[in-house]
């Protein structure tokens, strides 16, 4: 004889949530910057000088890319240390990079001096190759000009989106997350703009300068 059944089904239990991953720990070339945080957040002003001067020629080159101008740059990378000392008690590591939180303030500053200012912003190309390099005589210089003009030449073929991004990069020496910020891009599509703007540089550049 079949049973019949209660028509009551037994309820699943719910299944819990699974923990919030802790953010990873900071690799080691970034411990002792994080530590230079903590020090500062906890009124060290030594520590917070120790980040200065670990930073401030990333934040001038910066700026000074940017702005074109060294009164305003030297004016404004002092500007960016002020708010971040005031604003210091606010960072805490989730993945994130100092020097890109340091640019990220430095970026914000500029804007508004351009709002406030009309001040034009330029993208210059011509120093993409280092201009203080020795050469040994006149036939080396003559050379090099030569040398300097081709690649100024592809350069100008890039987007400006792609000069910009090579001119932080490997100008001005910012890394891939202060370019992201610099930039107001995410890390990856810095990393994909570089590429490709690499890969397009070295198809215009001549066979002879590769």
């Amino acid at each position: 004889m079949r049973r019949r059944g209660t028509g009551m089904t037994r309820a699943r239990p719910t299944p819990a949530p699974p923990p919030v991953a802790a953010p990873a720990p900071p690799p080691d070339d970034q411990r002792a910057v994080w530590e230079l945080v903590r020090r500062a957040q906890d009124g060290d002003a030594e520590g917070f000088g120790e980040l200065y001067d670990r930073y401030v020629d990333v934040v001038f080159r910066y700026l000074f890319h940017k702005a074109g101008d060294r009164a305003t740059a030297e004016d404004l990378t002092s500007e960016t240390f002020v708010r971040a000392l005031r604003r210091i008690d606010s960072l805490s590591y989730q993945g994130r990079d100092v020097g890109a939180w340091l640019v990220t303030i430095a970026r914000n500053l500029l804007l508004d001096h351009v709002k406030s200012s009309r001040y034009r912003l330029e993208v210059p190309t011509a120093d993409m190759r280092d201009a203080d390099r020795a050469t040994a005589g006149p036939e080396e210089a003559v050379l090099q000009r030569l040398a300097d003009a081709e690649l100024m030449a592809a350069v100008a073929r890039l987007s400006a989106e792609q000069r910009e991004c090579l001119q932080l990069r490997f100008v001005q020496g910012l890394s891939v997350a202060e370019t992201a910020a610099a930039m107001g891009k995410r890390e990856g599509a810095v990393k994909a703009l570089q590429h490709r703007a690499v890969r397009r540089l070295a198809s215009l550049v001549p066979e002879g300068l590769r």
